[in-house]
């Protein structure tokens, strides 16, 4: 499993998302139906902070060895939160079928990503390096 290229489409996924988060809150507000306030602007602000974060994260240690007992803290963070994600993106696409266009993207996105994730949590890298 070529784990550098996932966590690389992941860096870029969450960085990307984190910088327009954080740059242009207005403009996503808006984009996503959300009315813009004071408070609004900030949390997305304050998520898109966190989004760009773990995106760094996820590039720095793109090359190191991933998978079973190595960096699992960061891949059960990735797991954890793209599973979670997944599901509320999951719950709302089954709840209201005809949700905006880019919840359904952002679903597949996070779906593959959980699942990636999930199969990387219980990955080898030793065994498949001895092959």
């Amino acid at each position: 499993m070529n784990t550098k290229k996932i966590m690389m489409s992941s860096a870029l996924f969450l960085g990307v998302f984190g910088i327009t988060l954080t740059f242009i809150p207005e403009l996503m507000l808006n984009f996503l139906d959300i009315i813009p306030n004071k408070f609004s602007i900030l949390f997305a602000q304050i998520l898109g902070a966190l989004y760009f974060a773990f995106g760094l994260l996820n590039w720095m240690i793109k090359g190191s060895i991933i998978g079973g007992i190595y960096n699992r803290p960061i891949v059960i963070s990735n797991f954890s939160h793209f599973f979670i994600v997944g599901i509320a993106f999951l719950k709302e696409l089954l709840f209201n079928f005809n949700s905006l266009l880019v919840v359904w993207i952002f679903g597949i996105f996070y779906a593959v990503y959980g699942l990636l994730f999930g199969l990387i949590l219980f990955y080898n890298p030793v065994n498949s390096a001895k092959k």
